[in-house]
């Protein structure tokens, strides 16, 4: 009897991690949700089939850093919208954020945040838990909750009240874990030194990152590095935007993985503040010419392992107060493909270290069960991508609550046209199918503990 699958992929460019190798033209076979066959499958049946010819068939895209505002800012972004924007742009799995009203950062927190997003989120999901002075000694039971990504630190304000900003507290958060502690690094004592920079009166954007300067960013990496150095904890350091920062990390890759974003591979300073004012502002700010080329460099060389959007979005009104009264922060999950493959269409990267960056990367950095491959038993999340495909951005494609995106207008060449989680189509040519049907992630250090 000739093999039967519930969906059959055909005929795309394959970029598997298998014995098939990257860009091979074949199909896909699914059962149960997760992968059964790669290979020529002409003689199969399927219940189901997605004609992939001329397209990239890539792992499901993972975007480790997102904040979708539920509980507590759902005028702002929800988890469903956010998802469905996730979803729109080829991610298959998020990690959401602790900085909602209230925070992340007790069990009944996160449990609550797992309930709200069943039969909400059209994606895979995690929620961080957020670490405080009141909850470091308890972490180790927190991270390994289920539905949880981990623990998040931010050593700097920004939005929401989460805050870790002692070296003493730092220690102790980074003592009591025991999985990888994703951290937000600017100094709070050097942000509070510098904000007499900006008059009472206010000043434009601009002024955004010589606050938050170079300085700020480089003094939280290295007294994050001691600390992990100290406990033997391993880290992960989000959004790194500096020169500086990327030489130094380079030297404790034993202990730290490293996140960059769209954004700050795509905009520019003074540029983005004179175009887009204060929808360019986000935190930690967008840098001169100078760091973006760091940045890029770390991409090449492997320093940087994962890619994420730090999608937080804010509503026009709010983003209109003058600076700085104006709050950090801008969609991007639903533009991070997109932007990436772009800038692959412009031989700024390969398409094979976008994958790496988007799946593999953060299989390998969060320790994720059956997700970041394409392999059989895996589960079969895929982000189908025509590279050829020329868009314009626009708003009215733009899914998240606040409506806006601050690549309004441009055009890139390579498009998601198709995305899988779990074996069903949640999007076919820029629109939802079915109804949301997510589950939380699974990560191998918390079902072995």
């Amino acid at each position: 009897m000739p093999e039967h699958f519930d969906l059959i992929v055909r005929g795309g460019s394959v970029w598997a991690a298998s014995a098939i190798g990257n860009d091979v033209r074949a199909d896909v076979g699914i059962r149960g949700g997760r992968f059964a066959a790669l290979g020529d499958l002409r003689g199969a049946s399927a219940d189901a089939e997605i004609d992939a010819t001329h397209l990239a068939v890539l792992p499901g895209v993972i975007d480790s850093q997102v904040h979708f505002r539920e509980p507590g800012l759902e005028h702002q972004e929800d988890l469903e919208r956010g998802t469905a924007g996730a979803a729109l742009g080829g991610v298959t799995a998020v990690f959401e954020m602790p900085n909602t009203k209230p925070n992340t950062d007790t069990a009944e927190a996160l449990a609550d945040k797992l309930a709200r997003a069943r039969g909400r989120a059209w994606v895979d999901h995690a929620f961080y838990v957020g670490a405080t002075a009141n909850n470091a000694d308890h972490l180790g039971e927190l991270e390994n909750l289920p539905g949880a990504a981990g623990i998040k630190v931010f050593m700097g304000s920004s939005t929401g009240s989460l805050l870790v900003a002692d070296d003493a507290t730092l220690e102790r958060v980074l003592a009591h874990a025991r999985r990888r502690v994703a951290v937000h690094c600017e100094d709070e004592q050097r942000l509070i030194e510098r904000r007499s920079l900006i008059p009472a009166q206010g000043a434009h954007v601009r002024m955004h990152p010589l606050w938050r300067d170079e300085e700020t960013a480089l003094r939280a990496t290295t007294r994050l590095l001691r600390a992990a150095r100290a406990t033997g904890r391993r880290v992960h350091a989000l959004h790194i935007t500096t020169a500086d920062e990327m030489a130094l990390l380079r030297q404790h890759k034993d202990l730290a993985t490293v996140e960059v974003l769209p954004q700050h591979l795509t905009l520019v300073a003074p540029d983005c503040y004179d175009r887009l004012g204060t929808y360019a502002q986000m935190n930690p700010p967008i840098r001169d010419a100078r760091h973006q080329a760091a940045l890029w460099a770390a991409v090449r060389d492997g320093t940087v392992d994962v890619l994420g959007s730090d999608h937080a979005p804010h509503t026009r009104a709010e983003k209109d107060k003058p600076y700085p009264a104006s709050p950090s922060g801008m969609t991007g999950v639903q533009t991070l493909l997109p932007l990436m493959l772009d800038h692959v269409a412009h031989g700024r990267l390969t398409l094979e270290r976008l994958v790496d960056l988007t799946s593999a990367g953060q299989q390998r950095v969060f320790g994720l069960v059956n997700k970041g491959r394409i392999a059989i038993g895996y589960d079969a999340d895929l982000t189908l991508v025509d590279r050829a495909a020329k868009r314009t951005i626009e708003e009215k494609w733009i899914a998240s609550r606040c409506g806006w995106s601050p690549f309004t207008g441009m055009t890139v060449t390579g498009w998601p046209v198709a995305t899988i989680v779990r074996g069903r189509a949640v999007m076919r040519d820029d629109q939802l199918i079915g109804t949301p049907a997510g589950e939380p992630i699974r990560f191998d250090e918390a079902l072995r503990a």
